[in-house]
């Protein structure tokens, strides 16, 4: 059985930082596309950003120059570097893969900018 777990969200100023992690563990033989997306109050889920197995990343436009993603294929882990965090970027934040040619979530972590 494969889980996706976050972690690191929690509490920043305005202009913080915060770094998400997600690991997958289980049994795995092959994580190709990792992805970040987050889900404001009353608002639809949206993609934040893509991470492809080789590295190549891709970012919505609301988070670029801001956020960076990173995976570690060793330890099955994506990453999410958040620097010049604004209020607008509070939400939950969910970790998506594509597992053996399957989806998975991860639970979900809040974050929220407020001073």
């Amino acid at each position: 059985q494969v889980q996706l777990v976050e972690s690191g969200g929690g509490l920043v100023q305005p202009g913080g930082s915060l770094k998400l992690s997600c690991a997958a563990s289980g049994s795995i033989r092959e994580i190709n596309l990792m992805a970040w997306y987050r889900q404001a109050p009353g608002k639809q889920r949206q993609l934040v950003g893509t991470i492809t197995s080789d590295f190549g990343a891709d970012y919505a436009d609301s988070v670029k120059g801001r956020f960076t993603i990173s995976r570690d294929n060793a330890k099955n882990t994506v990453y999410l570097q958040m620097n010049s965090l604004k209020p607008e970027d509070t939400a939950v934040y969910y970790c998506n893969a594509i597992i053996d040619y399957r989806a998975y979530w991860g639970q979900g972590t809040q974050v929220t900018v407020s001073s």
